[in-house]
């Protein structure tokens, strides 16, 4: 009798194995789905982070290629900027929680915007101090764009683009903005007209010296309306969109020069642009390939 008690247990024992191995309980399938969903929303949550990490890189390449040459501050160095994210222990906790390698990579990539974010928030602080005692310089740094919203296309952004004309690459040391002929232009700081004319090149031509070693250019404009010497605020009218010059069509060609160096207008726009605003003229100046002069 006892033998036949014994076996029936046994059977019981491996027909409950059997069914637990193939079916889940309710509380493992609600565990398996509670899994499921933190893992996606992980996996979401570290796809914004990723993009607020690029804004990042977008700011602090601003932050060390504008504002601290215009304030002439040295740029923050990568120990500065990264201090404190080298400590490796940190993370080994997070090792023996489950999705470990996903929980680790997200908490890394938040440390880091944290981190970022602390770094870029003294710096500002501390280019806020330096333009308080600089305020007038800043009305001579260029600024705005030089054609009002809606009134133009970008063409070309600077750097290496296809020239139309030649049919090879070369170096495009500003932006072109394609505008209807006749579109105002403005002066995008405080300064005095240097030059005013025609210039090989540029058609009819705008120069204005803003000291503090800037200088921006406004080329195959139709007309100039200024002249040599004339004092110059920022939004003056200064001439009107044109094609004269090396030109492939009607457009503005400005540039923005430092110690008569080119340098990327792109990063000189800081004055009434929304950081979406930014974000888009970034894209585009990258994207824009083909010059008009």
């Amino acid at each position: 009798m006892g033998r036949y008690v014994f076996v029936g247990m046994c059977m019981a024992a491996l027909v409950l194995s059997v069914v637990f191995y193939f079916f889940e309980s309710p509380t493992e399938a609600n565990l398996r789905a509670e899994n499921s969903r933190l893992k996606s929303e992980y996996e979401m949550l570290s796809h914004r982070l990723e993009t607020s990490l690029r804004v990042m890189d977008n700011i602090k390449e601003r932050d060390d290629n504008f504002y601290r040459v215009m304030m002439q501050m040295d740029p923050l160095s990568r120990g500065q900027r990264l201090a404190g994210l080298d400590n490796e222990s940190r993370y080994l906790k997070l090792n023996s929680m489950s999705h470990n390698e996903l929980i680790v990579s997200l908490t890394r990539q938040l440390d880091l915007l944290d981190r970022q974010l602390y770094a870029q928030s003294v710096s500002f602080d501390k280019l806020k101090e330096m333009a308080e005692r600089q305020e007038d310089k800043l009305h001579h740094i260029p600024s705005i764009f030089p054609l009002s919203p809606k009134t133009y296309t970008l063409a070309s952004g600077y750097g290496y683009r296809l020239d139309p004309v030649l049919g090879s690459t070369r170096f495009h040391s500003g932006m072109d903005f394609a505008a209807r002929e006749g579109t105002d232009v403005s002066a995008t700081a405080d300064g005095k007209v240097k030059f005013a004319g025609w210039k090989a090149g540029y058609g009819n031509c705008i120069e204005i010296d803003h000291g503090f070693n800037y200088m921006t250019r406004y080329g195959n404009l139709q007309s100039c309306d200024v002249t040599e010497g004339e004092d110059i605020k920022r939004g003056d009218k200064i001439g009107k969109v044109g094609s004269t010059g090396k030109s492939s069509g009607p457009h503005l060609h400005y540039e923005v020069r430092f110690k008569d160096e080119p340098q990327n207008p792109v990063n000189y726009y800081f004055m009434g642009v929304s950081p979406e605003d930014y974000e888009r003229m970034i894209s585009a100046s990258e994207n824009a390939g083909h010059i008009m002069d």
